[in-house]
């Protein structure tokens, strides 16, 4: 009997000392493992208290870009296209040329009618000049016939005693007397003379103003038929690379035509629409970080730049009628610019329209939160 509990003794004691050592590791670890939990959920409690909470995140964000649409202000024929799709262009470069021979015709008509005008302006300048001198004469030759009225008038007045007193015959009288009132006649229709010549100036210098009017309107339809024959050739507003190419050479085109548009790439900016509840603490220039789907891995920086006047809803083609029928209260969304701060080749790969996830810091307004907050609370 003792030698089996000693076999027993001898067996069961190196297994109870085995086994010891491995509850002790495994206490051991689970303590390790409890720290590290402990500390990494108070490295991120503290990390979501310090920068988490403060950041404002949305994946409905897209690139934008104001894009010009190109179309004709002159109907016509196209000559020629001189851009193909995709193909980066200068500001000012041609992109489309149109027939010009029949606004090169009224051109050239419009100009033939100022020489027109302005020959008629030159005759009407000139006849004034000539009637100025038929003034003078007319007045010149009034100044005779007074002259002449008054010697009569004298001969009258010296020779009238003599006639009373018998020294003269009434006959030389009377001839005196004629020759007076012929005089006096002729002083009036000089005088009238002088009245119609003054008047055909008047008239003739309102004849220069009609010349002159008539050849402004003239320089007026020759600027626009110049204008017109310019517009024949549509030139680029802005540097940037051709998209939407629906023009081609022989195609009539109207005023108004979308023949192709022009998108600056190199001023993408972000468009993110964020919900009204996300807005409290968000400012103008607080720092984004943008994660581009097309660009994965790669972290963007941006800034915000400014807040649309209302929410989406309020521009839409059909503006929600809230005060009728039933009412589901549904989150807006506020439209958000933000100016993307990046280097040239970075930007040359930022497409409009490319989906953007977007993370807003806001911790810069959190002390304007929390007296916008205290002073609600006190009032």
């Amino acid at each position: 009997m003792s030698e089996t509990i000693d076999a027993s003794q001898r067996i069961d004691g190196p297994r109870s000392g085995r086994g010891a050592p491995g509850r002790r590791n495994k206490r051991v670890l689970l303590a390790v493992v409890l720290i590290a939990l402990a500390i990494a959920g108070a490295s991120w409690f503290a990390y979501w208290w310090t920068h988490g909470r403060f950041i404002e995140t949305t994946d409905d964000a897209y690139l934008q870009t104001d894009s010009v649409t190109i179309a004709p202000k002159v109907s016509g024929y196209v000559a020629e296209v001189r851009v193909a799709d995709n193909e980066a262009v200068a500001a000012g470069a041609p992109l489309v040329r149109l027939d010009v021979r029949q606004y090169q015709a009224a051109v050239d008509q419009a100009q033939a009618t100022v020489d027109a005008r302005a020959a008629d302006l030159a005759r009407a300048e000139a006849d004034v000049e000539q009637q100025k001198a038929i003034v003078a004469q007319a007045q010149a030759e009034q100044q005779v016939a007074r002259v002449a009225l008054e010697h009569a008038a004298d001969d009258v007045r010296r020779y009238a005693p003599l006639t009373a007193q018998g020294a003269e015959t009434a006959v030389h009288l009377a001839e005196l007397t004629s020759t007076r009132d012929q005089a006096r006649a002729t002083l009036t229709a000089k005088a009238a003379a002088v009245r119609s010549a003054q008047a055909q100036v008047t008239s003739m210098t309102a004849q220069i103003a009609q010349a002159r009017a008539q050849l402004e309107a003239a320089g007026a339809s020759l600027r626009q038929s110049q204008l017109d024959l310019q517009n024949t050739t549509l030139v680029s507003p802005l540097a940037g690379r051709v998209g939407d190419r629906s023009v081609r050479v022989g195609q009539y085109v109207q005023p108004g035509t979308r023949l192709m548009s022009v998108v600056p790439v190199h001023a993408v900016y972000l468009e993110a629409n964020f919900k009204e509840t996300q807005m409290r603490r968000m400012r103008v220039g607080q720092p984004a970080t943008l994660h581009v789907d097309a660009l994965r891995g790669v972290d963007l920086h941006g800034v915000v730049d400014s807040f649309a006047p209302g929410t989406g809803a309020q521009f839409a083609l059909l503006p929600p009628e809230n005060a009728t029928g039933n009412f589901t209260k549904i989150v807006q969304r506020v439209p958000v610019r933000i100016r993307i701060e990046t280097g040239s080749e970075t930007r040359n790969l930022l497409l409009p329209g490319l989906s953007v996830t977007v993370d807003v810091d806001t911790r810069s307004a959190r002390d304007e939160d929390k007296r916008v907050v205290s002073e609600n609370r006190h009032g």
